[in-house]
């Protein structure tokens, strides 16, 4: 996994049955609003969005919105 910054604090690891650099979801202290919420992956590449596009991204999965990508077609 790669070492992130002492102002990032960790929430959840998505994964984390290999030593692969798992995706990781941290909140960034003292970060302004619309970048507090961080999501990295094993790629060293990090999205940044705010508590309220973190809040709309959760309910939509909840909602079925990425059953599609994790089902196969019955094609």
């Amino acid at each position: 996994m790669t070492s992130q910054p002492a102002d990032l604090r960790h929430i959840a690891t998505f994964c984390g049955q290999c030593n692969c650099g798992c995706p990781e979801l941290y909140v960034a202290e003292g970060a302004p609003p619309e970048r507090a919420i961080v999501i990295t992956d094993d790629f060293g590449q990090r999205i940044e969005m705010s508590l309220a596009q973190l809040e709309v991204l959760v309910s939509d999965v909840k909602a079925g919105v990425l059953d599609k990508v994790l089902t196969p077609s019955a094609g």
